[in-house]
């Protein structure tokens, strides 16, 4: 008998955003899902429009368990966790701990396939890609408060879309000028209602 799905199935009971006041609660489980909607969205931007190979598949099952350790070791906010390089340093290593725990939940005959997704070492070709869907997600979060007129995330939006810029990743570069605009849209701009639909 195993306890791994049991634990993964409470990342909605870990709340993100811990230091911030947020409008818009969020746990790990809706992040989760929404850096695995990213990442599949860049993997095959990278496949389709640019013509590099991506194992789009990985990446997303990567994304969906990228924050599993949090199940164990809880969300520890942004700043605490990169205030110094010791102390990311002990975070990984916490975070390590928390991934061996979870997977040795496993069936032995599983816990090769789970580890690299578990631990996110997914290879050099896709952890960057991995990194830039967790903080295009974390960028929405933030555009999505402000526009809800809370003002308590306006400096963590301009701080992680320098990060996400500064990490010069194509893909990046084009979701940000395809996709991120339509965020700014109110239900109705978005086009899910036409005055000929409603008729």
């Amino acid at each position: 008998m195993s306890d791994f799905f049991a634990l993964i199935s409470r990342m909605r009971y870990i709340s993100r955003w811990g230091l911030m006041r947020s409008s818009i609660p969020e746990n790990v489980q809706e992040h989760s899902h929404m850096v695995a909607v990213l990442a599949h969205a860049l993997g095959l931007i990278r496949r389709e429009v640019f013509g590099e190979d991506c194992d789009v598949g990985t990446l997303v099952c990567a994304s969906l368990y990228h924050d599993a350790p949090e199940i164990l070791t809880g969300d520890m906010p942004t700043p605490i966790k990169y205030h110094s390089a010791e102390i990311t340093e002990a975070y990984r290593e916490v975070e390590h701990v928390a991934a061996d725990k979870l997977v040795n939940m496993l069936p032995v005959e599983l816990q090769g396939e789970f580890w690299p997704l578990i631990s996110g070492e997914v290879g050099d070709g896709l952890a960057p890609m991995l990194k830039c869907a967790d903080r295009l997600s974390a960028y929405i979060k933030c555009v999505e408060e402000r526009k809800a007129g809370n003002l308590e995330f306006v400096s963590a939006e301009r701080q992680t879309l320098e990060r996400i810029k500064s990490m010069k990743l194509r893909e990046a570069d084009y979701f940000l000028e395809k996709f991120m605009p339509a965020f700014e849209k109110n239900l109705d701009e978005l086009g899910t209602m036409s005055e000929e639909d409603a008729k």
